[in-house]
């Protein structure tokens, strides 16, 4: 979900070399969807973790789903970039995979360019990622080839206390008569920082052509999720 991810998360780049989170989510959609995600995960746990080095900068995430029956899935996403001059541009080179109810994910793998950027005091920081990405055959997927574009943010404000933050993912999905579809992905969130360590807030699963959902033609969902997350 959340994919905390998800993915290139960088909201902590810059604000310090190495940063890491836990993040508790309970997700309300499959009460807002019940013929469409009545078996939606119930909780989302997931771990994040942000580091640089001289030469660029490592990201992970890994999302583990849980619902009444226990552990319904995992997800996560590496990448790691590499400083390209001194204007914030970088190579990003990333992976994509992981299990769900006894099958897979459909494994990718990414590679591309980024654009990094903050404002002085780096309460701002935001990343822009266009990137090449191959789909891997699995579970009755077919290979192939794709493109990406993400965008990645963390601002936080009311000195201190709020952070809001997210990326946007666009890419080109494949149906499975082949065709092409555009796909959209984005999980904002909201946090009221009650202290370094400790946040409550919320997060928004925005998708589009996203969720596998064999009942109806439906492809647009909106699943808010009300969350903690521990600074470690």
């Amino acid at each position: 979900m959340r994919k905390l991810f998800l993915l290139a998360v960088m909201l902590i780049a810059g604000v310090a070399a190495n940063a890491q989170n836990i993040q508790v989510h309970y997700d309300l959609g499959r009460h807002l969807y019940s013929t469409e995600e009545g078996g939606r995960q119930q909780v989302t746990a997931t771990f994040e973790k942000f580091s640089s080095d001289n030469a660029g900068s490592w990201f992970y995430f890994v999302d583990l789903d849980i619902n009444q029956h226990g552990m319904a899935g995992a997800y996560t996403e590496v990448s790691r970039e590499f400083k390209v001059g001194q204007k914030g541009f970088a190579a990003h080179i990333e992976y994509n995979g992981g299990l769900n109810l006894g099958t897979s994910f459909q494994t990718s793998a990414l590679i591309g360019g980024a654009w990094n950027g903050h404002n002085e005091d780096f309460s701002t920081t935001y990343s822009i990622q266009m990137l090449y990405k191959q789909f891997f055959g699995q579970n009755g997927n077919k290979a192939y080839s794709s493109a990406q574009l993400t965008g990645v943010w963390s601002t936080t404000f009311a000195q201190g206390k709020c952070t809001f933050s997210g990326f946007c993912d666009f890419w080109r999905g494949q149906k499975y008569n082949g065709h092409g579809q555009l796909v959209i992905l984005s999980e904002p969130q909201l946090w009221y920082n009650v202290s370094d360590k400790v946040s409550f807030g919320t997060e928004w699963e925005v998708s589009s052509n996203f969720i596998y959902n064999p009942v109806n033609d439906k492809s647009f969902f909106v699943n808010p999720t009300l969350a903690v997350k521990f600074n470690l």
